[in-house]
């Protein structure tokens, strides 16, 4: 008989095709299926919480999916750890007593992080996981332009729209931003600045589109309050370009309270990334200092 799990899953998308499965390329689901599979020797049908394009990264990326119930959770993470590393790798894993429970349709909300290195010098040590723009940038103006996109709106300005089929009603671009804020890491790495972005959900390349339009901001290139007029365009052409995805990371996805991965601060502790720099993504939002 099957059990429901769920299982916390960090990657670096640098040399993956994207989370989801396509033939034929190194996918993060078809690496982590081939692995799950060969362990369990049964097939699986793994869900995640959100698709990430290739090249994006993933820190609290999870998934769901059912194993026989007498299978040692920990065994699997460990043996799923030394196959797919090091570029895959399971932070955490849970039994569910939900067996209705989906790491997409269950979560109440996803959390990005983007970051930009924002220096004269491109640093080889962040070039897999941070935008290099040498241009000065104002973060306070890239601040103050995140104010129109908090709350419910149409982002079709900010978002790839699927293809329509013959007779189909097209997708709605409706979604709900709870945060958006922009900080400096700190001393310990100069220069390098921090997009954090939560929301209900996030159509395809909404978040780099609107990085892109965020950092055009930065350079001057579009006033800070031209930001609402592009929203409420609906309208693609209207936006600035789409950041490269080596910028972005999958980094948290809420559900409700009291089940064990809201949020996963638990499997965080256990498994810091090297910085160490863990901080409250619902914490106090840098406000701009105007010049």
């Amino acid at each position: 008989m099957d059990r429901r799990a769920r299982i916390t899953v960090a990657y670096l998308g640098t040399n993956l095709h994207g989370f989801a499965e396509t033939e034929g390329v190194p996918t993060v689901m078809g690496e982590l299926r081939s692995a799950l599979e060969k362990i369990v020797r049964q097939p699986v049908n793994p869900v995640g919480a959100g698709r990430t394009d290739a090249g994006v990264h993933g820190w609290g990326q999870v998934v769901s999916l059912d194993l026989p119930e007498d299978t040692n959770l920990a065994d699997v993470q460990r043996r799923v750890n030394r196959m797919c590393a090091p570029f895959i790798s399971i932070r955490d894993t849970e039994w569910t007593d939900d067996p209705e429970f989906n790491a997409r349709y269950s979560a109440l909300w996803r959390h990005y992080r983007y970051h930009v290195l924002n220096t004269r010098m491109a640093d080889p040590f962040v070039a897999d996981t941070a935008w290099h723009v040498h241009q000065p940038l104002q973060l306070w103006a890239m601040q103050l332009a995140c104010d129109p996109l908090i709350g419910e709106h149409d982002f079709s300005s900010f978002c790839r729209r699927p293809r329509v089929a013959p007779g189909q009603t097209p997708r709605s671009m409706r979604r709900r931003i709870i945060s958006a804020q922009w900080r400096e890491v700190g001393p310990e790495q100069p220069g390098l600045l921090r997009f954090e972005i939560r929301a209900n959900a996030f159509c395809h390349q909404m978040v780099r589109s609107i990085v892109g339009t965020l950092v055009d901001v930065g350079l001057g290139k579009i006033h800070a309050g031209d930001v609402r007029s592009i929203l409420m365009q609906r309208d693609r052409q209207a936006a600035g370009g789409v950041a490269p995805p080596h910028g972005l990371v999958l980094w948290e996805v809420g559900y409700p309270v009291g089940t064990p991965l809201d949020p996963p601060r638990r499997a965080a502790a256990a498994f810091a990334p090297p910085s160490g720099d863990l901080i409250d993504p619902s914490g106090p939002i840098l406000r701009p200092q105007l010049p």
